[in-house]
């Protein structure tokens, strides 16, 4: 199976060098078990994707016909090939021809073949890039840990740009005034000091407090006095990862994974995993999250300048701020503007 590098659509909203950095860097782009019998469209940094299954697995493509441009994604996919909605021209997992309805026995031309980019499953999504063949992703152990409950809650589409959802998930300051109607307690505003670090692979901090983690209907499981570890690793570009550690040494694994649509328009995916509970149904955890997404999309959606910045003369810091301050610092060593057009 050949691939090719996707190149900058035409009106693109990123940058010129954004979307060349970005467009290396792996996201997730679906849900796996959303990725059925039929095609499924799903667009990164403005590129729009075809994703179906293949004879021996995941496959992804440039949405569009070779032959007239159409939409791929419209048509149909069966036998491990995808079959264009206009013409009826099939395409098998390598992306070549393997038929043209209006020419029986016609042999192909090179030309009319699908420009594929390599994809993989992990952690319940579909993970691609535009251009780098080799996968890099952040790492989510829990996952495939025996013992470990998987839990896939929905995603959730956000008016925004990815880096400030990305600082809205480790941000601790916020939890006692935009959480009010999950976890948030107003009470406790103060956040105490906590710690960060560089690491090989992005920024961790480790923060200690109070602030439960239980839905507020459960907080008497917490004993009383527990200190609530929670550790934040930060992998660039846009996803970061939360570990909980509950009361009896159980802990809960939070993946904050963005797929960036475009510069200002984004769509978040949240596995978690979890070794308490474990005969519980996932659906009360499904929609808790659920409404912690929406408190956050309510903010992210506010928030102006639209993109993230990276210079320290649009936004004045707090102390609470150390996590977001490392953040952007991480992005802008990678080179990155995030100043959308």
């Amino acid at each position: 199976m050949s691939t090719a590098p996707v190149p900058q659509p035409q009106g693109s909203t990123f940058s010129a060098g954004d979307f060349a950095r970005l467009s290396d860097c792996w996201f997730p782009v679906a849900v796996a078990e959303a990725v059925g019998d039929g095609p499924v469209r799903v667009t990164l940094l403005d590129v729009d994707l075809v994703l179906w299954r293949g004879a021996d697995g995941l496959r992804a493509a440039l949405d569009r016909c070779p032959h007239r441009g159409a939409a791929l994604s419209l048509g149909r996919a069966s036998g491990g090939e995808i079959t264009c909605p206009y013409h009826g021209l099939r395409f098998d997992g390598t992306g070549a021809c393997t038929a043209i309805p209006s020419q029986p026995g016609a042999t192909p031309a090179e030309r009319m073949r699908l420009t594929l980019r390599p994809c993989v499953e992990a952690f319940g999504l579909v993970w691609t890039s535009l251009s780098s063949d080799t996968p890099a992703l952040p790492a989510f152990e829990a996952w495939d840990r025996p013992g470990f409950q998987r839990i896939m809650c929905p995603s959730i589409d956000i008016a925004g740009a990815a880096g400030r959802q990305i600082e809205g998930f480790i941000d601790v300051a916020h939890f006692a005034f935009a959480h009010t109607g999950t976890f948030g307690d107003p009470s406790k505003p103060v956040v105490p000091d906590y710690r960060v670090e560089r690491t090989e692979t992005g920024v961790r901090a480790v923060y200690d407090s109070d602030i439960s983690n239980f839905p507020p209907d459960q907080g008497h499981r917490a004993p009383p006095g527990f200190v609530w570890r929670r550790t934040f690793e930060v992998f660039p570009p846009f996803s970061a990862r939360l570990v909980v550690d509950f009361p009896d040494q159980r802990q809960l694994w939070i993946l904050n994974a963005v797929c960036p649509v475009s510069a200002r328009r984004i769509r978040m995916f949240c596995p978690q995993a979890r070794d308490f509970d474990t005969d519980q149904p996932v659906e009360p955890v499904q929609a808790f999250n659920l409404r912690i997404f929406e408190e956050d999309r309510v903010m992210v959606e506010s928030q102006r300048p639209i993109d993230l910045p990276l210079t320290g003369g649009d936004e004045a810091h707090i102390a609470a701020d150390r996590t977001s301050i490392a953040y952007r610092k991480l992005l802008r060593d990678m080179g990155l503007e995030l100043q959308g057009r």
